[in-house]
């Protein structure tokens, strides 16, 4: 037995055609959405335009630049210093949501 409750699973938060209904207020809420977004819109290891990620983002819900910067600022999506690119983490949290420089 766990003593926190477990956290709601998000395809209540979609309508009918797959867009969402409403961006979560409550963090974890939010968190849990975000998860999902990542692990079904964006692959590991592929590294994504910007244009490439608002179209996404998009397909959900119209206020995708909320959503990308939520999934930045959670750890989801890492960006390369310019904001040009974005690449899926494969765990959140990562200090500022940078692209580690790579050799």
């Amino acid at each position: 037995m766990t003593s926190h409750p477990a956290v709601r699973p998000v395809a209540d938060l979609f309508s009918a055609d797959g867009r969402l209904k409403a961006i979560p207020r409550k963090p974890a809420r939010r968190e849990a959405l975000l998860a999902h977004l990542a692990e079904t819109l964006f692959e590991a290891g592929r590294t994504y335009r910007e244009a490439e990620v608002n179209e996404a983002l998009l397909g959900v819900h119209e206020d995708f630049s909320a959503l990308r910067r939520y999934l930045v600022i959670g750890g989801f999506l890492a960006r390369t210093k310019d904001g040009a690119d974005y690449r899926r983490q494969q765990q959140p949290g990562s200090p500022g949501g940078a692209i580690p420089a790579v050799a």
